[in-house]
């Protein structure tokens, strides 16, 4: 049987610019991205409700793929398969409880309906082994919600930069592709999948029931997962655990207090890691800790928490004096956070250019004590160097206060307390939060550092106090959601010069050598099912901006992206060889 004969390169960058520099990709791109953000792919503990709005956003993108004149491919709702369950980079469906249904739900009733999208063109086989690709990206978001908005080329809301944009960058590129090779009549040499997932957020299940998936592995070669990178390319990630860390105190002990000295001792523990973090893919060592939930402040463990309250619990309304004595302490609390992670009160916000916090914290006095309110800057964790905790920020001003309780309660005349605001009970405190770590520590070493350093805090707070409780007994930490392996990935393999060839060709400057990427991602499940695939991280959208609540994205970068997705997937399969590249 003769083989079949390579295509003839009648497709050129220029033919691809000339359809995606127009008004009406640029309108097309907008309008696309701008319907997907309508929809709120949060977690929720409603499956029915989540199950909904995924079925809306993929009937978007079927309605999208459909249209593509690829020969032979096919669209297909790929289940959840329930065997995830079993292994140790499933993620807990901490999401699924609620007050009525505490335990939560098994995989088996939590996708029950829900799926993956696959889109599969198949290629014919002809050439070098090894060339065919898939493209993955995934459709939930973090919460809060926020609906969209397109202004002057950017639109703004939940998902337009994680990852709505890089998806419709996916999509787009397919689009240009379908009309370019209809005209030609090419033939993808090799395969190119499309996967468009669920409960990247949460986790990666969607994504880890595609990587054990062997017959689907049988389609493609290498991968590229699509995520906020900014437009530059990564062979590696950094790995990321979540943390939730529960707080019950011995009697008469303030679990707020409590909690700011765990707090400091996990801040300590993540600057440790960070110094014992030299890799040479990661020589920034995007080694970030996190505290993104204090309940019932905080919506997620990865997005910076932007405002917590607590109070001066008093015996007596206060006066000036002690009004005075306070705000002392409070602001040495302060000017102890600021010479740690600066004063993001002097630092505009690219995005509004206006401070990233306009206030540290309001002081309000009560009929028994005082309310401080303290304020951050949310974002992704990725970017914690960037913005501000609002939990960090006040666990500072919680010790300062602790140091000098005695001499507040002397002012007082009878005990002082220390108290979370907002609805919660005193005796037990649920903390979550996130630590990044580079392929020189194992997510195993993480867990287990952070687990010590919560309970060394606890105890150096309860001896301070003269109690003696062992951490493990007041503070149990536990790992049930996102615990993301950092790899490592060759920045010299094949898949790697054909993307930088394409880069270059779109004009997109790319690090040399190539890096990791400062953040975690799906990327990590195919790279660990899979240790010698080559796997890419790459699109549009910045990070700076994901999770945050100023989150947006440039459609000018999303139309870059398909660009350079879509002379990616020409050279990667063999499709086109670019003499130029």
């Amino acid at each position: 049987m003769s083989k079949r004969p390579r295509n003839k390169e009648r497709i050129t960058p220029a033919d691809i610019f000339a359809l995606s520099r127009t008004r009406g990709f640029r309108k097309y791109l907008q309008e696309l991205l701008l319907e997907l953000c309508r929809f709120d792919t949060t977690p929720k503990s409603d499956i029915a409700q989540l199950r909904a709005a995924e079925d809306r956003c993929f009937r978007v993108l079927e309605r999208e793929l459909r249209e593509l004149k690829f020969e032979g491919a096919r669209l297909e709702r790929r289940p959840i398969n329930h065997a995830i369950q079993a292994l140790a980079q499933y993620s807990q469906l901490q999401f699924t409880k609620t007050r009525e249904r505490p335990e939560g739900l098994s995989a088996e009733e939590a996708y029950a309906g829900r799926s993956n999208l696959l889109f599969m063109a198949p290629g014919t086989g002809a050439g070098r082994t090894g060339n065919s690709i898939a493209i993955n990206g995934h459709i939930d978001v973090v919460a809060p919600y926020s609906s969209p908005r397109a202004r002057r080329g950017i639109v703004f809301g939940r998902g337009s930069c994680d990852d709505k944009g890089p998806v419709v960058g996916a999509v787009a590129a397919l689009k240009l592709l379908s009309e370019l090779m209809g005209r030609t009549g090419l033939r993808w040499n090799h395969n190119v999948i499309l996967m468009l997932v669920v409960d990247e957020e949460s986790g990666g299940n969607g994504s880890l029931s595609l990587a054990i998936d062997r017959g689907l592995k049988e389609w493609y070669d290498s991968i590229l997962v699509c995520e906020c990178t900014g437009l530059k390319l990564y062979p590696a990630n950094r790995g990321a655990v979540w943390y939730q860390a529960e707080l019950k105190p011995p009697e008469g002990v303030s679990s707020l207090e409590l909690y700011a000295f765990v707090n400091e001792e996990l801040e300590k523990e993540g600057a440790a890691v960070r110094a014992e973090s030299r890799h040479p893919l990661f020589p920034q060592r995007p080694v970030q800790t996190c505290h993104g939930i204090l309940r019932p402040f905080g919506e997620h463990p990865s997005r910076i928490c932007g405002h917590v309250q607590f109070l001066v619990q008093l015996s007596r309304r206060p006066d000036d004096h002690i009004e005075t004595l306070v705000q002392d302490c409070l602001e040495a609390g302060l000017a102890g956070y600021i010479g740690l992670y600066g004063d993001k009160t002097k630092t505009l916000d690219a995005a509004t250019r206006k401070p990233i916090v306009a206030r540290h914290y309001e002081l309000r006095r009560t009929k028994t004590g005082f309310q401080i309110d303290v304020h951050g800057a949310t974002g992704h964790m990725g970017a914690i160097r960037e913005r501000d905790g609002a939990l960090t920020k006040m666990a500072h001003l919680v010790r300062s206060l602790v140091s000098s309780k005695s001499r507040l309660e002397k002012l007082v005349g009878s005990p002082v307390r220390l108290e979370l605001g907002g609805p919660v009970s005193e005796k037990t405190l649920m903390a979550e939060g996130g630590q990044g770590f580079v392929p020189a520590h194992s997510i195993d070493e993480i867990m287990t550092r952070l687990r010590m350093a919560a309970q060394r805090g606890a105890e150096n707070y309860l001896r301070r106090i003269g109690r003696f409780n062992k951490g493990n007994q007041v503070v149990h930490v536990t790992y049930d959601k996102l615990h993301n392996a950092a790899f490592d990935g060759d920045p010299d393999s094949p898949t790697a010069h054909n993307a930088l060839a394409a880069a270059r060709a779109c004009g997109l400057p790319q690090d040399k050598p190539l890096l990791g990427w400062t953040v975690s991602c799906d990327a990590r499940l195919f790279a660990g099912e899979y240790p010698k695939m080559p796997v890419l991280t790459f699109g549009p959208g910045l990070l700076a901006h994901a999770h945050s609540d100023q989150e947006q994205i440039a459609i000018e970068d999303v139309r870059r992206a398909a660009e350079f997705l879509a002379l990616f997937l020409l050279q990667q399969t063999g499709t086109v060889q670019f003499a130029n590249l």
